[in-house]
C-alpha cells in the first residue's frame, strides 16, 4: 500500500483544493510556462472554447513580434510553448468551433519561418509540433464548412509560401475540405501558374548566388527551378487526392517512368482505379533498371498485387517465392503460405525453412529462424555453422541466445562465447561488463549441458580465457 507520503494524485487530493491553489501559485510565481498553462485551464472554464481562443490567439501574436534568438537550451521550452497552445486549440476550441481552430491552427503554422529563422531546431523538438499542428488542421478542416474556392485560394498562396515545409502535404490534408470543386480550382490556379512565362531576363543584372561545374548560378535561375518544383509536385498531390491515376502519371517525366519506385507508385494509382493491366505496363517500363539490381522493394510488391487482381494467381504465387529464396523476407513467405490449401502449406514451409537453413548469409537466416519462430531448427543452425558466428553482432546474437537458452543451451552458450571472445580479443572494454555477464550465464547453462560435444566444457572455456586475457582487469573485475 502507497505511503501517505508519496506524491500521487490520491494524496495531493487530500490536500485540499485551497492548499492545492497556494502551491500552484508559489511554483508557477517565477515560472512563465506554468502561469500560461493555469491560465489557459482557467479559461477553458468558461465553455464553448471562445476565452481559450482568446488567450491563444494573444499568445500566437507575441510570438510572432518576437525577434530574439532562441538559445539552444531555450529551444525545449519554445516547442513546448507551442504545444500547450496547440494542444489548447485541438482540446478546448475545436470541439466548439472548429472553423475558429481550424484559423488558429493556421496561425500557428504561419509563424514556422519566423521562429525557424531564430532558434536552432536541430533535434526537431520545434519540427515536430509544427507537423502535428498542419495534421491537426488537416482533421479538423474535415469538420467546418469553407467556400471551395476560398480555401483554395489560402492553399494556393500557402503552397507557394512554404519556406521551411510546414505546408508540406497540404493539399492531401486538406483534400476532404477543399472537395472536387475546390481541387479543380487549386488544379488551375498551379496550371496557370505553370503557363506563364518567365520574366525577361537582363544579364548585366543578375545575381550569382553560387558556382558549380557547369558554371555560374543564378539566382533568377535558382529561384525558377524551385517554383517549377512547387508546380509539379503541388499538380501531383492534386492528381492523387482526385483520384487521378493519369494525371499523377503525367506529372513524371518519360526517364522517371524507367525509375522502378516512380513506376510502382503510378502502378499503385493505377490499382486503386481498377486497372491492373496499365498497372503491369506501367511496371514494365521500369523492369530493365529494376533487373539491373539495387533497392527498389516496391516495384515487386505491386507487381504481385497486379497479377493477383488479373487472377494470374500462379504467376504471384511463383514471384512471392522468389523473393522469399532470395531475400528470406517472411511477409513474402507468410503471404505465400496462406494462400496455399490445407496440407500444401506444410509442406511449403518444411521447403521454405530447409532453404533457410542452407542460406548463404548465416546471421540472415538465423535472424529469420528466431523471427519465425522455429527456434529448434535456430539451434541447429549454429551448431552445425557455428564456425561463422560473428560476436560482434551483439544486437541479433543477445537475443537470440536468450531465446535458446531453455531448449538448447548449448547453441546459446556458443553464441554468448562468440560475444565474449570479440570483446576480449578487440579489446572491446566498453562490452567488458555485457561479456562478464554472458560468461556468468554460460556457467549457468553449462549445469543443463550434458554433451559439449568438440566445445570445451565451461571449465576449460573459462581458463583459456584466462589465459589469453587475464590481464584485462576490467573483465574480470565486471
Amino acid at each position: 500500500m502507497a505511503s501517505e507520503k508519496t506524491l500521487n494524485g490520491k494524496n495531493l487530493v487530500a490536500l485540499g483544493a485551497e492548499r492545492l491553489a497556494e502551491l500552484l501559485l508559489e511554483l508557477s510565481k517565477n515560472d512563465a510556462a506554468a502561469k500560461r498553462r493555469l491560465r489557459l485551464e482557467l479559461a477553458s472554464r468558461s465553455g464553448g472554447g471562445a476565452d481559450v481562443a482568446a488567450a491563444v490567439r494573444k499568445r500566437l501574436a507575441t510570438i510572432a513580434k518576437a525577434r530574439s534568438f532562441v538559445e539552444w537550451n531555450k529551444v525545449r521550452a519554445l516547442a513546448a510553448d507551442l504545444d500547450l497552445q496547440r494542444s489548447a486549440i485541438v482540446q478546448h476550441v475545436a470541439p466548439a468551433q472548429p472553423a475558429e481552430a481550424f484559423e488558429l491552427l493556421w496561425q500557428l503554422l504561419q509563424l514556422a519561418p519566423s521562429v525557424y529563422a531564430r532558434c536552432d531546431d536541430s533535434n526537431g523538438a520545434v519540427g515536430t509540433v509544427i507537423a502535428q499542428a498542419r495534421d491537426d488542421l488537416g482533421t479538423i478542416a474535415a469538420k467546418t464548412a469553407h467556400a471551395p474556392d476560398l480555401l483554395a485560394e489560402r492553399v494556393f498562396a500557402a503552397v507557394q509560401a512554404n519556406q521551411y515545409g510546414e505546408f508540406d502535404g497540404l493539399i492531401g490534408l486538406l483534400a476532404e475540405a477543399l472537395g472536387k470543386d475546390g481541387l479543380a480550382a487549386l488544379k488551375a490556379r498551379f496550371e496557370a501558374l505553370a503557363a506563364l512565362p518567365p520574366p525577361p531576363r537582363e544579364a548585366g543584372d543578375r545575381r550569382v548566388i553560387g558556382f558549380s561545374t557547369r558554371g555560374p548560378i543564378y539566382q533568377d535561375d535558382f529561384e525558377a527551378r524551385a517554383q517549377a518544383r512547387r508546380i509539379r509536385s503541388a499538380l501531383t498531390e492534386i492528381a492523387d487526392a482526385l483520384g487521378d491515376a493519369d494525371g499523377y502519371a503525367a506529372r513524371f517525366s518519360a526517364e522517371e517512368h524507367t525509375n522502378p519506385s516512380v513506376a510502382a507508385a503510378i502502378a499503385e494509382r493505377l490499382l486503386k482505379a481498377d486497372r491492373p493491366e496499365a498497372a503491369l505496363a506501367a511496371l514494365r517500363l521500369a523492369e530493365e533498371s529494376f533487373r539491373k539490381g539495387g533497392h527498389w522493394p516496391d516495384w515487386p510488391r505491386v507487381r504481385i498485387d497486379a497479377l493477383d487482381a488479373l487472377g494470374r494467381f500462379a504467376e504471384a504465387q511463383a514471384a512471392r517465392w522468389a523473393i522469399f529464396e532470395r531475400s528470406l523476407d517472411p511477409h513474402y513467405l507468410r503471404a505465400h503460405l496462406k494462400r496455399l490449401a490445407d496440407f500444401e502449406d506444410v509442406e511449403a514451409e518444411d521447403r521454405a525453412l530447409a532453404h533457410v537453413r542452407q542460406y548463404a548469409d548465416f546471421h540472415h537466416a538465423l535472424d529469420f529462424l528466431i523471427a519465425w519462430p522455429a527456434h529448434r531448427l535456430a539451434a541447429e543452425l549454429v551448431l552445425a555453422r557455428y564456425a561463422e558466428l560473428d560476436g560482434d553482432r551483439y544486437w541479433l546474437l543477445t537475443p537470440a541466445a536468450e531465446a535458446l537458452e531453455a531448449r538448447a543451451p548449448l547453441a546459446a552458450t556458443l553464441m554468448l562465447r562468440s560475444m565474449i571472445d570479440v570483446s576480449l580479443d578487440r579489446a572491446k572494454h566498453k562490452r567488458y561488463g555485457h561479456a562478464a555477464r554472458h560468461l556468468q550465464t554460460c556457467e549457468h547453462l553449462a549445469k543443463r549441458i550434458d554433451d559439449f560435444g568438440t566445445h570445451p566444457d565451461h571449465d576449460a572455456y573459462a581458463a583459456q580465457l584466462e589465459a589469453r586475457h587475464g590481464r584485462k582487469s576490467g573483465f574480470w573485475s565486471a
